[in-house]
């Protein structure tokens, strides 16, 4: 008799902590940008810890999905070709993640993420525009979306990622639930961040966001469906202490979004290394041309692959120098001047260090605060709730819907 089997496919993910988790990421916009079964046969050819073989599933999914949606365009498959270019976006972006910054198929990824998403924003019901704002000697990435093309004042939110993550991941994320609850939604980034590095490979991390953020509130103060009395600020991850220095600086935000809150980056970073790498000695030291003669017994290819993309991101030569770079992105004593309502979120499952920042955000800012701890119950405990961000959304955009109306 021959064998029947219910799948090939099987629930596994991978050994190595930090893969899992961007496995986890790459599901959770399973709503949007990915499917589960597409993961998981990813998973399943992907080598445990091996940044270089998820990067070729990725890209091979995403070519795939991209021409399929050209295809389905062309035949009037509005909407199959709209899911589709969202996942190759989505995929792109998976494979931008693990490729060097060195690599030229780093920028590569990163453009066709971008390329898909407007392709995709072509067949769909609420408005969208892509600008490009002169910022010091850069310009800043800012896609402006409104529920209806009419011009009538609306609560508005400002969304601004971290390290790695994307305007388009945030839309998958967050934006597109704020969009249906009548949101105008702006998302940008500044110096350094992935969508502003896809453009200006020389660009780095600044400690000052309140600047590119002034830049960007200026450049909406005075549409016609912006309401400036309903002005909201939300930062994921890195930008949760990116939305926190801007709200500590910039009295127009009316509302601050931390999750989870950060307000010292380096304490932040150190808490994964489990040192401080800026206090090491210097022979301790490594820098981006040591880090391929560092056997893979010492360093997994994967952490390789992620410290390089640190100290290239924040424009240092060393990993000490990166952490010495990073005592400069501490919100500080301005954090008193938020006086703005707040809402602080966190996972249970993120450790120590971002539960003591969140208690000391909470109680350092002088305007009301909401907190929320996700739960491993709630398939939320994780950073940034990437297991469940349609739950993590409806906490946030409930909070904030009681705050504006």
């Amino acid at each position: 008799m021959a064998k029947i089997s219910r799948s090939k496919t099987r629930v596994r993910g991978f050994s190595n902590e930090e893969m899992d988790f961007q496995l986890l990421r790459q599901m959770g916009s399973s709503s949007i940008g990915a499917s589960v079964g597409e993961c998981l046969s990813l998973a399943d050819r992907i080598k445990d810890g091996d940044p270089k073989s998820w990067v070729e599933e990725f890209a091979k999914l995403a070519e795939w999905q991209q021409k399929d949606a050209h295809k389905r365009a062309s035949k009037g498959h509005t909407t199959s070709a709209r899911d589709q270019f969202f996942k190759a976006c989505n995929s792109f972006r998976a494979a931008e993640y693990y490729t060097s910054c060195l690599d030229p198929n780093h920028q590569k990824f990163g453009m066709h993420a971008r390329y898909c998403f407007r392709d995709a924003m072509d067949i769909l019901w609420h408005t969208f525009e892509d600008h490009l704002l002169t910022y010091k000697s850069i310009d800043l990435p800012v896609y402006f979306m409104a529920p209806s093309p009419h011009e009538q004042k609306r609560k508005t939110l400002l969304i601004v990622s971290g390290f790695d993550g994307t305007l388009e991941e945030e839309y998958f994320m967050r934006g597109y639930a704020a969009l249906e609850r009548g949101y105008n939604v702006v998302l940008f980034a500044g110096p350094g961040q992935m969508d502003v590095f896809r453009f200006y490979s020389n660009s780095h991390f600044e400690p000052d966001f309140e600047n590119p953020t002034k830049t960007v509130i200026d450049f909406i103060e005075n549409r016609p469906e912006v309401d400036m009395d309903k002005l909201a600020i939300m930062g994921i991850s890195f930008g949760g202490y990116f939305a926190t220095r801007a709200a500590s600086h910039e009295p127009r935000i009316k509302a601050l979004i931390a999750n989870s809150p950060i307000l010292d980056l380096h304490d932040y970073l150190s808490a994964f290394t489990g040192y401080d790498p800026a206090e090491v000695s210097d022979d301790q030291n490594f820098s981006l041309e040591d880090l391929s003669s560092i056997p893979d017994d010492e360093m997994s290819p994967e952490l390789k692959s992620r410290s390089e993309n640190l100290m290239i991101r924040f424009g240092q030569p060393s990993f000490k120098d990166t952490f010495t770079y990073l005592k400069d992105f501490a919100v500080g004593n301005a954090i008193s001047n938020i006086k703005c309502p707040c809402l602080a979120l966190v996972g249970s499952g993120e450790g120590g260090e971002p539960e003591k920042q969140f208690n000391n955000f909470i109680e350092n800012v002088s305007g009301r605060v909401t907190k929320h701890i996700f739960t491993d119950f709630e398939g939320a405990d994780t950073h940034c709730q990437v297991g469940n961000p349609t739950y993590s959304a409806a906490v946030a955009l409930d909070w904030l819907d009681e705050i504006f109306d």
